[in-house]
Order: C-alpha cells, then structure tokens, then sequence
C-alpha cells in the first residue's frame, strides 16, 4: 500500500476530522512526506474502503510499509521516534512528561466539549455553550496556562516549539474559534499562534474547498 520511504496517512473529512487533523498536522509541519487518502466520513465510499486500511474502521492510519499504527496518539508517538529524532516531543525532562499527561488527558478527556462541539472549521456561531462545555473550557485555559508560564519561554507553543501537545490542541483551538468561545489572553495568544502554522493554514484552506465543493455537489 505504500513504500518503505513514503508513508500514507489515510485521513477523514479536513473540516470534520480532528483526529486526522493531529497526526497531519505534526508530519505536515515538520516536513514529513506523506501520501494523503482522505475518505469522506459516513458514506458508502468510506465504509467501502476503510477495510483496506484500518482494523478498527477509523481514521486516521498510518502505513509505513508492513506496519499500520492506528490511534492519533501512537500514530503520533511514532511518527516523532520514526522521522523526526524524538523532536516531537519537548526535550528537558520534566516538560516532556508534562507534554505527555497533557496530551494524555486530551486523548481521553473533554468529552463535553467533543460531543456538544464537534470539529466544523468554517462553521461560525455565537451561541452560548453549555455549562459542561465551559467547564471543559476552563480547564483547558487551565493546562495552556500552567504549560507556557512553566515551559513556553522558548516559543509561542505550550512548551515553545510546536509539540504533539500542540497538535493534539489544535482542534480545540479551531472549536473555540468556530462556537465563538471566549478565552483569556494567553489561551487567545496561543490559538493565533496555532493560525500561524503553515500546515494548519493548508489545512483550512482544504477544509473550506472541502465545504464550497459539498455545497455544489448537493445543489
């Protein structure tokens, strides 16, 4: 399915898949060349297809020759080990293992904010979120917070160079730009330097031709 050089990352809608988004982000960022499969999420085509990739039915997956990683987080974690000399990850000690509960906690955690908010990037609303939501809100401002003022001397990222934590925030990021979620100055300053990123421009600018293309197909 792909070569030993070149991996393939099969990926989800870009305006709706934030968990293809994090792996994408980080390879897209960095360098990493990759061939893209993105399959449209809940139609005939993706369920027609994911067989071919994935054991579990979802995306993202990553093929790196005999080896398929599914899961964003250890497709994550690999991609750091396999490409990138473990740069993926915060180099002192102590921030790396911040970096990885932080990004642990994303991966299980804001449930409220996931389900009530989905990913939608060129979606803009201004109605208020649910309290459970804000709480999830909080929190997060929380953690931004306590990684730049402990780490983030270095950059504008939450440990100063862009990490997986960064790529595992970004959609939350683009949820509190869509649902016009208020946040505190540093949490507004690390999502504008997230729009900065090249990768995550590219990606929104797919996101959106995704979107006029869907809008022309139903007319």
């Amino acid at each position: 399915m792909t070569t030993a050089s070149r991996p393939t990352l099969v990926i989800g809608n870009k305006n709706y898949s934030s968990w293809s988004l994090r792996p994408w982000l980080l390879l897209r960022q960095h360098g990493v060349e990759f061939d893209e499969v993105r399959l449209p999420l809940d139609t005939p085509e993706f369920y027609a297809t994911i067989g071919k990739y994935s054991p579990t039915g979802r995306v993202p997956v990553l093929i790196d020759g005999e080896l398929v990683v599914w899961d964003s987080l250890a497709i994550l974690e690999y991609s750091s080990e396999r490409w990138l000399d473990g740069a993926g990850w915060p180099q002192q000690r102590a921030a790396r293992a911040l970096a990885r509960a932080v990004s642990a906690e994303m991966h299980s955690g804001f449930q409220n904010l996931r389900t009530q908010c989905p990913m939608d990037c060129v979606r803009r609303s201004t109605d208020p979120v649910s309290a459970e939501v804000q709480r999830d809100i909080e929190r997060i401002g929380v953690l931004w917070r306590d990684c730049r003022a402990r780490h983030g001397a270095g950059g504008p990222f939450l440990f100063g160079g862009f990490s997986i934590a960064d790529a595992m925030y970004a959609p939350v990021a683009l949820r509190i730009i869509s649902y016009g979620i208020e946040v505190g100055p540093v949490e507004r300053g690390y999502i504008d330097a997230l729009l900065a990123l090249p990768a995550l421009r590219e990606w929104l600018s797919d996101a959106d031709a995704e979107q006029r293309a869907a809008k022309r197909d139903s007319r």
